[in-house]
């Protein structure tokens, strides 16, 4: 199938490899995007595709803690002026409170939440008509931690990015200090356990196909059983950067989370991070472009 210029250029943007090769990895894969991103990270052009790395969506994350009970949720708007505005913030926290004591556990259940005789979806469409965006609600999770445990919630960049993370023993700054780190390093896991066996597969045949392209161009290729072994490395590398309790501790890298959160005599039961505008792509703009329209209007 022909590949079309608006084909590479989405490919090159989601993997940072060359026009050239994106046409390559379309054409071989006919046109299969997903199936292309493989093929380069396969030759090792590409390391990964990370679509959160093409995020760009406005607006602000947040929380409210109440007891045993913690909301997380974003409320978005299409421009970062507008998430600074007093409207916006005011309209976060009464929508954060809202969901609180409604007892949602979904975005679903949030907009139909009520507040002053209006669901939530009625003053989202009020705000939108007053501060002249749109805003949207999306992402809202519900905990509910026992007694004997601990929250840890922390917020960065007035809610550019937010975490939680709930704790067996330990104390308020130890949980605190977990919520930090996953803010900072993005985690995707708790340990290994929770990853996928099909997740691993598809990583670990991605190695080694790489590791067979690599070794393709040595002077002196190394064996099959050695290249394995350096699959295998490389993957429970790739495996531990991704896990929470795995990582160099952000205050004190000497040691993992692991080792910090038993040093304190603690367990990590869960964690939640969101990042403003995660999974939304955002649409280019050509303000130059923009303006001249205006004049010539």
């Amino acid at each position: 199938m022909a590949v079309t210029a608006q084909q590479v250029k989405e490919l090159r943007e989601a993997t940072g490899a060359g026009m050239l090769d994106c046409k390559k990895a379309l054409e071989q894969t006919n046109g299969d995007m997903e199936a292309a991103v493989t093929y380069l990270r396969e030759k090792g052009i590409a390391k990964a595709a990370k679509k959160a790395d093409r995020i760009a969506a406005e607006g602000l994350c947040n929380f409210v803690v109440d007891g045993d009970v913690a909301v997380l949720y974003e409320l978005n708007s299409e421009t970062d002026f507008v998430a600074k505005n007093d409207k916006f913030l005011s309209l976060l926290d009464k929508v954060g409170q809202t969901i609180l004591l409604s007892g949602a556990t979904s975005t679903e259940e949030a907009l139909a939440a009520t507040v002053d005789g209006k669901t939530v979806e009625v003053l989202l469409s009020e705000a939108t008509a007053t501060i002249g965006e749109k805003i949207t609600l999306r992402r809202v999770t519900r905990v509910t931690k026992q007694a004997s445990q601990l929250f840890g919630a922390y917020r960065h960049m007035g809610g550019r990015i937010v975490s939680l993370a709930l704790l067996n023993g330990g104390d308020d700054a130890v949980a605190k200090d977990i919520a930090m780190h996953v803010a900072a390093q993005k985690p995707l896991y708790l340990d290994q356990t929770q990853i996928s066996a099909d997740f691993i597969a598809k990583e670990k045949d991605i190695l080694l196909h790489q590791a067979i392209e690599e070794n393709s161009k040595e002077a002196k290729p190394k064996p099959q059983n050695i290249l394995e072994k350096m699959v295998e490395g490389r993957l429970n590398k790739q495996l531990k950067e991704i896990c929470l309790l795995n990582q160099p501790f952000v205050k004190n890298p000497d040691e993992t989370v692991e080792q910090y959160v038993k040093n304190s005599k603690s367990e990590v039961v869960s964690f939640i991070r969101l990042e403003i505008g995660e999974g939304i792509e955002k649409k280019e703009t050509d303000f130059a472009k923009e303006v001249m329209e205006q004049v010539r209007a």
